[in-house]
């Protein structure tokens, strides 16, 4: 869970009223983050548009490397015998599963 200091958390009403300010804070870095609370919980959270890229680049690559993942398992069982696969059924009696409560 991301931890926030005292002066990073703003009630939704306090941030509309400082959002110049607010938004400018986290433009020149003195915030990272800001966090916007509506009834006490957090309803939203403010970063710089660097951070935001950033971090839609990492996603980018697990989700490129997730991909390859799956691509490379696909690829090895291709040659597997179809003898040498298990079934769902005989998989799930293995592990003590009721297939009728999975859905």
């Amino acid at each position: 869970m991301v931890k926030y200091a005292q002066n990073e958390l703003f009630s939704i009403t306090d941030f509309t009223k400082q959002i110049g300010s607010a938004v400018g804070s986290i433009k020149e870095h003195t915030l990272e983050k800001i966090g916007i609370l509506k009834n006490n919980r957090l309803e939203a959270v403010v970063i710089s548009t660097d951070e935001y890229e950033r971090l839609k680049e990492i996603e980018e690559q697990v989700t490129i490397a997730e991909h390859s993942s799956i691509y490379q398992a696909v690829e090895a069982r291709k040659d597997t015998p179809l003898d040498e696969y298990v079934s769902m059924d005989d998989m799930a009696k293995k592990f003590d599963i009721d297939m009728d409560k999975v859905s």
